[in-house]
């Protein structure tokens, strides 16, 4: 099976958007999502979709949506989580959210990337996290101090706990 990456940035106390947006534009956090999903297809919510400034360079944008007539340029529309999947066939693959997305995807998904925001913030959409859940491990942490009117952040890489 390809793995499949999580990518959220995530308020210490769930928050991962705030008026359809995500709530911080870390720049060091913003080159690392790049990083992490360059080259690779990205599955992720209408809204997500919606939300980016536009179409990311050198990643496919696969948007699940119910909205039967939804399209957009550089966009490819998944019916259903199946579809999606067949969409990417073998290929590593991101979901960037939003929650009911990753809701969607959480059983499948193998890596965690987390970047851990120190605040609570108001905001809409939370989700949960990996440290919540048994099946998934810590396996490396990056902690970065408060800087640029930024609240201080950990970037955290989480591994799914191998059945038994």
């Amino acid at each position: 099976m390809a793995d499949m990456l999580f990518i959220v940035a995530r308020a210490t106390n769930g928050v991962i958007a705030k008026d359809g947006d995500v709530p911080w534009q870390i720049s060091e956090d913003l080159k690392r999502f790049k990083k992490l999903t360059i080259g690779k297809p990205m599955i992720m919510g209408r809204k997500t979709f919606e939300a980016l400034p536009g179409v990311l360079p050198g990643r496919r944008h696969i948007v699940l949506t119910r909205q039967q007539d939804w399209q957009a340029e550089g966009a490819e529309v998944a019916r259903s989580a199946e579809h999606a999947m067949e969409m990417v066939g073998d290929a590593d693959c991101s979901v960037i959210g939003g929650a009911e997305i990753f809701d969607l995807f959480w059983d499948r998904a193998t890596t965690f990337e987390l970047t851990e925001v120190f605040e609570d913030t108001v905001g809409e959409v939370s989700m949960r996290g990996p440290a919540d859940d048994p099946t998934w491990r810590e396996v490396a942490r990056e902690s970065r101090p408060a800087a640029d009117g930024w609240p201080p952040y950990d970037f955290v890489t989480f591994e799914r706990v191998p059945e038994r």
